[in-house]
């Protein structure tokens, strides 16, 4: 997710007047990161269990279509995961049936549909649906855009409680308004009672009328006085679970994006091994290791060389994704020339932030075509002995790679280095692209 999207729409949602106004920043952004998907809007009858309402955002405005669809309609895995809310429910196969009940935009491919519920006080109050087009490769955007999603769902909140805020200073109002009135009413039966009683002639009578009429007076402020500081208690609570809440809704969010990295390294994981497990042949079985570590760092340009059989001074290409033209298969390099021959010779990960302020000598491959200025270069190395560098760079939407990447990049380095001496990778793939030339 690229950080000036995520910034843009925090100040967009922070800005926003309204509901409505928060909705359409968050369909913006979602524009700017994939304009062949739509959101969509949906709030809830909480005590029927029916979503009543469908908006959309079209041109800039909010388009609102009444709706009669129940919850028991989805799926119940998925209708457990939307009742939870935090994690989008994928409707996958069943999406272009679910899409017309929603009424969602059409999709020339069906598309995939995902359902997110929106929470308040741990009650589902509404939903957030996602339509994006089916693509064979690729991140989904559904996981792109659950942070923003979760950002939106802090703004939802606000709003709610805004809402229960307002209702419950009209309540005080209401209340006040009636206490008030009660005791005009009352005051001007006291003075009605007070005119009968100095008409009185008797004098004992006109004075125990008016000692009752100031005790009732006394009772119906004191009463009044009571309401009014039970209401301020209850503000003043409010106001604090309001606080508390939105911490736990950043901590959340922070936690949801952790277990979405760790489950896309797990299943990159399971997808390599799995291929390793299969004794594919060389070419495939560097690609795929390659991809492991490529993906899950979301770098649209890396390389994997490995160290020639006999000389361990030559390294050879046996991977590469978003290269030069130029730059092909079985392309060598000599240890302690270039970035990936430095690191091979150093044997210690290099991690360069931006090489206008941290230049060195050769960038990386001599890649002309570089578009960011952020790459790691890591030694894969087991048992003291070098299999081969792997080269990452142009992360995904300009991203830049930090330290903590590095920690990520030396585990998956060592999954790498174990699959490459088990199936005797190097050996394999230089016999290989020998033969082909």
């Amino acid at each position: 997710m690229p950080p000036h999207t995520l910034a843009s729409l925090a100040h967009a949602l922070s800005a926003a007047t309204d509901l409505d106004a928060a909705f359409v920043a968050l369909a913006e952004a979602l524009a700017e990161t994939d304009r062949g998907s739509h959101v969509a809007l949906f709030r809830l009858d909480a005590k029927r269990a029916m979503l009543r309402e469908r908006a959309l955002v079209v041109e800039g405005l909010i388009e609102r279509i009444a709706l009669e669809a129940s919850l028991e309609q989805f799926p119940k895995s998925v209708g457990r995961t939307i009742a939870e809310g935090g994690v989008f429910g994928d409707l996958a196969e069943e999406s272009p049936g679910f899409a017309r009940m929603l009424a969602m935009p059409r999709a020339s491919d069906g598309g995939w549909l995902s359902v997110i519920g929106l929470r308040v006080d741990g009650q589902l109050a509404g939903l957030i649906a996602l339509l994006e087009p089916k693509r064979a490769f690729g991140t989904r955007v559904s996981e792109q855009v659950a942070p923003m999603v979760a950002l939106f769902e802090m703004s939802f909140l606000r709003f709610a409680e805004r809402d229960a805020r307002i209702e419950a200073v009209q309540t005080l109002e209401d209340v006040t308004q009636k206490v008030h009135s009660d005791y005009l009413e009352r005051l001007a039966a006291t003075e009605e009672q007070l005119r009968q009683a100095r008409s009185t002639p008797s004098p004992g009578a006109q004075a125990a009328v008016l000692l009752s009429r100031e005790r009732e007076d006394a009772r119906a402020a004191e009463e009044s006085r009571r309401t009014t500081r039970k209401l301020v208690v209850i503000e003043q609570q409010l106001t604090a679970s309001v606080g508390a809440l939105e911490q736990a809704h950043v901590e959340l969010h922070r936690r949801s994006e952790a277990l979405r990295q760790r489950t896309r390294t797990l299943y990159l994981l399971d997808r390599v091994l799995t291929l390793a497990a299969a004794r594919e042949e060389p070419k495939r079985l560097a690609e795929g290791l390659l991809a492991l570590v490529g993906d899950d760092m979301q770098a649209h340009r890396c390389s994997l060389f490995l160290r020639i059989p006999g000389d361990p001074r030559t390294l050879y290409l046996a991977a590469g994704r978003g290269l030069a033209p130029h730059v092909i298969e079985g392309s060598r390099i000599t240890v302690g020339e270039g970035v990936a021959g430095k690191v091979a010779e150093s044997r210690e990960p290099l991690l360069v932030m931006d090489t206008g302020e941290d230049a060195v000598p050769h960038p990386l491959l001599g890649d002309e075509y570089l578009t960011t200025g952020s790459f790691i270069s890591f030694p894969l190395v087991l048992h003291d002995e070098l299999i081969g560098v792997v080269n990452l760079t142009n992360r995904a939407q300009h991203g830049m790679f930090v330290q903590d990447d590095v920690e990520r990049v030396r585990l998956l380095g060592l999954v790498i280095s174990l699959i490459a001496r088990e199936a005797q990778l190097p050996e394999r793939l230089h016999v290989s692209i020998s033969d082909a030339k």
